[in-house]
């Protein structure tokens, strides 16, 4: 069971009501448009283009697709649609070309404020963003709030659970995400023996899992059994926007890179594909653990085990 709350949208909007989805890659846009579906609103989707996996997915709803390069637009459109609420959700890879940004009078007003969030990085960028859209009236939700079925519960989701090594291994993971976290690096890290071995960048979890699996033979990693992926919010994070999320492809890379288990923090992160992503973890014989949220202290994450 992947739920941290029950499966009932925390959305004060009156059933039937539109709400808008800035769709990126990666499944999590698509099980937000159906999830918003099942609990009675109606999604409208603003296809980020070029990130989008798969547009086909979405073209059972309304939808208009949107260059990053137009963000000035995005106001003005939700104003059309009547949309109040919105849902970022899906990876962006890339970040929009100052050049290239088409001026609006509405965007004009902000460019400084883009300007400073492009240097601060992506959690600075979903801040400003975020502020933006809510200045002009457009509510900002989470994921979790609108489909809070995809939230990771708390504990052992998974048939098999974490040894005493194993625990070892996500303490100090956890506390090496944390720290890259607090630096707006990533969200993730691989401990093996009660040491972080590798962090993630800017390849994202996939890539990092790669990583792991090319080490494995190399080096101080050789023969090294066993390890652990944790991924958690980053300290400070906008959590309404790009929560860590793993899934089915998670437990299969984490698999093929020798892992026990991966660990994220209940409350604050995504399980796509609930069921599918469980009972693959139970059949490779890997734990999900759901951790307690914790925040830097004094430069390390306080121990929520």
């Amino acid at each position: 069971m992947t739920r941290a709350e029950p499966a009932t949208p925390r959305l004060s909007l009156a059933p039937g009501s539109k709400v808008g989805i800035i769709a990126g890659g990666g499944r999590l846009p698509v099980e937000v448009a159906d999830g918003l579906v099942k609990h009675g609103f109606v999604p409208f989707v603003i296809i980020a283009a070029g990130e989008v996996d798969r547009e086909a997915d979405f073209a059972a709803y309304d939808q208009q697709k949107l260059a990053l390069e137009d963000i000035g637009l995005l106001f003005p459109l939700l104003k059309r649609q009547g949309i109040t609420h919105l849902v970022l959700a899906g990876e962006i890879k890339r970040r929009p070309r100052l050049s290239k940004i088409r001026p609006t009078l509405g965007l004009l007003a902000i460019i400084p404020l883009v300007v400073r969030a492009l240097r601060r990085g992506d959690d600075g960028l979903l801040k400003m963003l975020t502020q933006a859209l809510e200045a002009r009236g457009v509510k900002v939700v989470g994921a979790h709030e609108v489909v809070p079925e995809l939230t990771a519960g708390s504990g052992t989701l998974t048939a098999t659970g974490p040894n005493q090594s194993d625990w070892r291994d996500i303490e100090a993971a956890r506390m090496a995400a944390k720290t890259i976290g607090a630096l707006d690096i990533g969200q993730a890290a691989i401990a093996i023996g009660g040491r972080a071995v590798a962090l993630e960048g800017i390849e994202g979890t996939a890539g990092l899992l790669d990583r792991m699996r090319e080490l494995r033979g190399h080096g101080r990693l050789a023969g090294k059994a066993r390890g652990v992926l944790v991924k958690c919010a980053k300290p400070g994070q906008e959590l309404r926007a790009d929560l860590p999320t793993i899934g089915p492809q998670t437990i299969e890379a984490a698999h093929a890179a020798g892992l026990a288990g991966v660990a994220v923090e209940a409350g604050r992160s995504l399980i796509l594909e609930g069921p599918t992503t469980l009972a693959r973890a139970n059949a490779l014989g890997l734990f999900i653990v759901g951790l307690p949220a914790t925040e830097l202290t004094n430069g390390e994450p306080a121990n929520g085990r």
